[in-house]
Formats: C-alpha cells, sequence, structure tokens
C-alpha cells in the first residue's frame, strides 16, 4: 500500500525486453536503500526489485501490466515517480494508494498560471471509473485533489513543489499517465452496478 507521495523521481538507464516483460533499471537517490523482493511504486505502479547496484535498482513488468500502464513507452533518459511503501505506523499523507493503475490517460491541457500549474486529463469513461470533485485520483502515482470533475476527464492543479519533484515537469499535452482512481470510490461504483 502506497499513499501517492512522491519520494523522488528516479532516471530510467536501461530497459531490456526479454519476452513480454520489461526489465527497467532506474538510478535512483533511493536505489541504494532498497532490497531484493521490495515493493516500490512507479509511475503509480507497484513492482518489485529484483536486482541492485550501488546506485540503481532493477524491476520487470509483466505484459498485462505493460499494457494498462504507460510504462511501455519509457525509455532510456525518461523520469520515473518512486514511492516505497507506506509504514504502518506513519502519517497517511496522501491517500490510500494500492499502487494497482486501472487506466490511463491523455493529457489535454497543461496551463502555467500564475505559481501554479493546470493539468487536465481525458480517460476511456467506459470502464467504470469516476472521479469527483474534491476527491483524490492517482496521477504517475501522485495523489492529487480533483477539479473540474467530468465524466470522462478531470483536471487538477499543481504547486511548483509537486512540479519541481515529480516527472509531471515532462509532461505535456498528448502524453500518457497511468491513472488510479480511489479505492473508496471504485468500491461505492461497484455496489451500485448490482
Amino acid at each position: 500500500m502506497f499513499t501517492g507521495i512522491i519520494e523522488t523521481f528516479g532516471t530510467v538507464k536501461s530497459v531490456i525486453e526479454e519476452g513480454t516483460n520489461l526489465h527497467f533499471t532506474i538510478e535512483s537517490s533511493l536505489s541504494n536503500e532498497l532490497k531484493i523482493d521490495q515493493s516500490v511504486a512507479h509511475n503509480g505502479v507497484c513492482l518489485t526489485v529484483v536486482a541492485l547496484t550501488d546506485t540503481t535498482h532493477t524491476v520487470t513488468a509483466i505484459q498485462e501490466t505493460l499494457e494498462k500502464s504507460n510504462l511501455q513507452h519509457l525509455g532510456e533518459g525518461k523520469l520515473v515517480n518512486l514511492e516505497r511503501c507506506m509504514q504502518m505506523n506513519g502519517r497517511l499523507d496522501g491517500h490510500i494508494v494500492q499502487g494497482h493503475v486501472d487506466q490511463t490517460a491523455v493529457c489535454v491541457k497543461r496551463e502555467e498560471l500564475d505559481g501554479s500549474w493546470e493539468y487536465r486529463f481525458k480517460y476511456d469513461g467506459s470502464k467504470g471509473n469516476v472521479t469527483v470533485e474534491k476527491g483524490s485520483a492517482c496521477v504517475n502515482g501522485i495523489s492529487l485533489t480533483v477539479v473540474n470533475s467530468a465524466e470522462d476527464e478531470f483536471s487538477v492543479f499543481i504547486i511548483p513543489y509537486t512540479f519541481e519533484h515529480t516527472n509531471l515537469q515532462e509532461v505535456n499535452v498528448g502524453d500518457m499517465v497511468n491513472l488510479e482512481f480511489d479505492i473508496i470510490g471504485k468500491y461505492v461504483a461497484r455496489l451500485l452496478q448490482k
């Protein structure tokens, strides 16, 4: 379980294809603190650490993960948002995040405002996922407050700290992001379908 509060970002050093899997080697300030078999969220996707060096860690994404996320588009030099799993004795600063991406969205608006940024994301509304204004959504692993919620899109506003310390700085109109919708909202939506 995660909180959506990004600890740091890493840089993709290599991507190796093996069958339908992709192995990502990431360089980050967290890598030397990780352990083999530890769960770490990468752009909001919970992946298991399978190899380590002093400055890098390697994770593997299988085909199902690649099909539901933007990881398939990561290349060398790209930034990846990183968060270690939540400690049970810590504060929940963001919201409850599972590290299971529901679907992707496309950035349809990025506007720099006077001291903040507005991003608007459009997703496939037929999958039954919903947002509510002032609710939470996870974008590339970042816990964000939803603004201007619609049936298949929503906006978020980003403060300078979040912009500078996450890979949203690289997200432009037309780029794909990972979405994990609020777990409570998903259960409510499922119950209403019955």
